[in-house]
């Protein structure tokens, strides 16, 4: 993918319609917007630390991207300006296995955003050829976990971590 992939529309089962792209460096300002809309729960469960405010490097680190290994997908509501999600996949080297990591804004939860999100950013991992997707969640992160469970994901015990448990899904 590059930054002139147009992206694409998805629907949710609620029937709620969103933009889904890559980042553009452009979109750091958006995304500093995004992220006061988030809870401070689920921005802690998106970076596992206590965050009050997303910074410019961590909102530089999703916007200048190599594309290849790692992407940051941006959902946008209907009207096209207004950040609803972000999810990132990041790749190691051989793009064998891949992280994600989904924030929705709070306004917007519980509308579906968060399954289709994973749908596709699991599609778009599979394309590049990964094996296996994982996600590291805080054990807290109840809906989250459950949502990966439901699209094929296991739960594992971290064992660095016990606050902490690794979601994986191979891809087929």
């Amino acid at each position: 993918m590059t930054t002139d992939d147009p992206g694409r529309t998805l629907a949710t089962r609620t029937g709620f319609s969103f933009h889904v792209r890559p980042a553009r460096p452009g979109d750091e300002a958006g995304l500093a917007e995004f992220f006061r809309h988030v809870t401070p729960e689920d921005l802690r469960f998106r970076f596992l630390t206590t965050v009050r405010e997303v910074g410019h490097d961590r909102l530089a680190a999703m916007t200048e991207i190599d594309h290849r290994q790692t992407e940051n997908f941006i959902a946008f509501a209907e009207d096209g300006k207004t950040i609803v999600a972000t999810g990132m996949l990041a790749c190691d080297d051989a793009l064998e296995k891949g992280e994600v990591a989904i924030s929705i804004r709070s306004e917007h939860k519980h509308k579906g955003i968060g399954w289709e999100m994973l749908g596709y950013i699991c599609e778009s991992a599979r394309a590049r050829g990964v094996k296996v997707i994982e996600s590291l969640e805080d054990r807290q992160n109840r809906e989250a976990i459950e949502i990966e469970r439901e699209q094929g994901f296991e739960v594992d015990d971290c064992p660095d971590d016990a606050r902490l448990v690794i979601v994986r899904k191979t891809l087929g």
